[in-house]
């Protein structure tokens, strides 16, 4: 029976070491996504539609190594609920340029975020949705309807300030960023392109439909 014991000391003492570790290890892969600390599913009633308006003109400037040019396609105003959050690292230079994307909701679907068991994600530069039944969309309305009123942004900051607002942003954060909606032109040392073009409308889906905003402004409202 000692030896028993012995043994189950040892596995426990093990336990208390790998424990830790795993809580680590999860508590850092949600900070690199973004959520940490934020307010989870919430649901924000009467948030508009997004502001699109003619535009004219663009912007210029270095990103790791690039010369990028913004052409403004729109000018751009969206207030709404942040639904999920995506950080992205390494070498692309996309990551480098917009580090960061929100999937965003406004109309019915962020007034009924909370009781529709919306399931989110973004990975790839993508956003994802799905619900279990389609009868939980009743409130909302229809799959084109979820699509036209939510939106996943690959954010730009314009300068420092926004950017680190940018980077406060959660989960159940109700927000308003204005700025341009761009068609973005790199070139690297080399004579390298890269191109981004944003979408310009909330009907479409698939590849292209994501918003690329450069954003001159970011609140956290709250």
């Amino acid at each position: 029976m000692q030896s028993i014991n012995k043994y189950r000391e040892k596995d426990l003492s093990f336990l208390k070491v790998l424990i830790p570790l795993i809580l680590i290890v999860i508590g850092v892969v949600v900070f690199l996504n973004g959520n940490v600390g934020g307010k989870g599913r919430r649901s924000i009633p009467n948030i508009p539609e997004p502001k699109q308006t003619e535009a004219k003109g663009g912007t210029d400037f270095a990103v790791s190594g690039y010369n990028v040019h913004a052409d403004y396609l729109y000018a751009y105003e969206i207030e709404a609920l942040v639904v999920h959050t995506k950080n992205y690292y390494g070498n692309d230079f996309g990551a480098k340029l917009a580090p960061r994307d929100l999937a965003l909701a406004w109309g019915n679907v962020a007034r009924y975020n909370s009781t529709v068991d919306f399931h989110w994600a973004q990975h790839g530069r993508w956003y994802f949705w799905q619900v279990d039944t389609y009868e939980e969309l009743a409130s909302v309305g229809t799959v084109d309807d979820v699509n036209r009123q939510s939106s996943n942004n690959h954010l730009i900051a314009a300068n420092s300030t926004v950017r680190k607002i940018i980077k406060k942003i959660r989960t159940g954060d109700h927000i308003r960023l204005k700025g341009y909606l761009v068609s973005i032109t790199a070139t690297d040392s080399g004579g390298t392109p890269y191109y981004w073009n944003s979408s310009t409308s909330r009907n479409d889906t698939g590849d292209g439909a994501c918003e690329v905003m450069y954003v001159t402004e970011a609140t956290i409202l709250n």
